[in-house]
């Protein structure tokens, strides 16, 4: 009886030390992470309808105050060269803080942030605003 249990335990103990896979021969591929050059390339807009408002308020993005915002290609970027008061009082019914509104671009992403040329928001009723809701940059 001694030795069948013991013969029973070398067996087990050979199956748990054979039965180790060998993976010396498996090669693992991994994608090195994205830096930020690679981010940094810019991307060209002409007279692109895009939806804009605050960052902070509407869009969910971190920072302080409230700051102009594009959503574009379901990415949300940081306003350079337009400001949220160039388009009329910012807290009022219809302002960016409150809702989400409709505008034609012109501009470049760069550095994660949307350089913009033009910037106009369209009307409640799909017409380009003018006037005081209009900012252009002339570079």
């Amino acid at each position: 009886m001694k030795c069948c249990v013991k013969s029973l335990l070398f067996c087990v103990s050979l199956c748990f030390v054979g039965c180790q896979p060998d993976r010396s021969y498996m090669v693992f591929e991994s994608e090195e992470p994205q830096s930020q050059d690679a981010v940094s390339e810019s991307v060209e807009t002409r007279s692109a309808e895009v939806e804009v408002s605050c960052g902070q308020c509407q869009f969910g993005m971190s920072g302080e105050g409230c700051d102009l915002a594009v959503r574009m290609n379901e990415h949300v970027y940081y306003v350079d060269g337009s400001s949220i008061d160039d388009h009329g009082d910012a807290h009022a019914t219809d302002g960016l803080c409150n809702c989400v509104r409709k505008a034609i671009v012109s501009g470049k992403v760069v550095d994660g942030r949307f350089i913009a040329s033009e910037l106009k928001l369209v009307n409640l009723t799909g017409e380009s605003s003018t006037g005081d809701a209009s900012a252009t940059r002339q570079d």
